[in-house]
């Protein structure tokens, strides 16, 4: 099988590398030259909670050729009008394009390359590049996850042949509820790399804070609400079901607390991709991620007012409004949890 990893930053080199490791016919596909340049030259490697170097073949997007059989589809959202259309020669009638993109993108990537050769999945762990040709794992070994599946929500074929191949990246597991997978990493995504972005900070010092992390966890409920008035069935992150976390706050925000502390001290070095983009000073997902709840809360009739200060504050960086600062804390209001549930 030929695949192509097409958006080989941070993470989509080190799956890149892990599957050229394991084995598979990979090359990996990127708009940044000096960094391809890296990996040709010096191998992609590996640092942080791994460290490997692997050789790899490594391309621009100009120098893709033939047909992939699997396009693993990590180019940022807001390259996508560019980017998907990039890939549409060099993928046939038995193509599979996964994304694994942040966000809920199944339905945009659809649309371009076609419903009947798109798979989504939601990547649980995170990496951030250093330098060209080195990403840093920033995630526990334990769980540098995947959930895969189908858009409809059956199981394929093809769908269990992808779960052999990322396993070969970490431990992929497959899902019949695809919506509720992405939900709950929007969930992840929206409060504390979000919150990560707008307060220039790691997952780690948002939970040594101690309104840090009820500002992480408000936009957790806030989610978690805005995804049962949509009809949506989160799945369990890491073994914990978002909607028992209602209940825990209901009866203690300080078990609630802990609860969360465990759940994401798993990733206490890990640097949102959206932080990475703002320092870099370049466009973040912003867009699809805090301003997607923000539109979908409109839509369900919930209030997000944690979410949506983070998305007003994460807009004002870009825009040059605010400072990359923890002091944009200050900014955000929160309540006791007990009172939002």
């Amino acid at each position: 099988m030929r695949i192509a990893v097409v958006g080989a930053g941070s993470m989509g080199m080190i799956i890149g590398a892990l599957l050229t490791r394991g084995g598979e016919d990979i090359v990996l596909v990127d708009v940044n030259e000096p960094h391809i340049k890296a990996m040709n030259e010096k191998g992609a490697r590996i640092t942080g909670h791994m460290e490997v170097t692997v050789p790899v073949k490594a391309i621009t997007p100009s120098q893709m050729e033939g047909i992939y059989d699997l396009v693993i589809y990590l180019a940022k959202t807001v390259y996508d009008d560019k980017a998907l259309p990039e890939i549409l020669p060099f993928i046939g009638d038995d193509s599979t394009v996964l994304t694994l993109q942040n966000g809920v993108p199944e339905e945009r990537v659809a649309a371009v390359v076609g419903r009947e050769r798109t798979l989504g999945g939601a990547i649980g762990w995170g990496a951030t590049l250093q330098e060209p040709g080195v990403s840093e794992l920033t995630s526990e070994l334990e769980v540098m996850t995947y959930d895969v599946g189908e858009m409809d929500g059956s199981e394929t074929e093809r769908v269990r042949k992808i779960k052999e191949i990322l396993d070969k990246a970490g431990k992929a597991e497959l899902t019949t509820n695809l919506i509720g997978v992405r939900w709950t990493k929007l969930m992840v995504n929206v409060s504390f790399s979000g919150l990560g972005a707008a307060l220039n900070c790691t997952y780690g010092e948002i939970l040594d804070n101690d309104k840090a992390i009820v500002a992480a966890t408000s936009i957790i409920v806030e989610t978690i609400k805005t995804a049962r008035a949509l009809g949506v069935t989160m799945e369990p992150m890491q073994g914990v079901d978002p909607g028992v976390m209602l209940d825990i706050i209901k009866e203690s925000e300080e078990n609630a607390l802990n609860v969360i502390k465990m759940v994401f001290g798993h990733h206490r070095d890990l640097v949102a991709s959206m932080l990475q983009d703002l320092r870099k000073g370049i466009p973040c997902e912003v867009d699809t991620l805090n301003g997607y709840l923000s539109d979908k809360s409109v839509e369900a009739g919930v209030p997000t007012p944690v979410n949506d200060k983070v998305t007003e504050i994460i807009r004002g960086i870009e825009a040059g409004r605010y400072s990359l600062s923890f002091d944009n804390l200050g900014m955000i209001e929160v309540r006791p949890l007990q009172e939002i549930v």
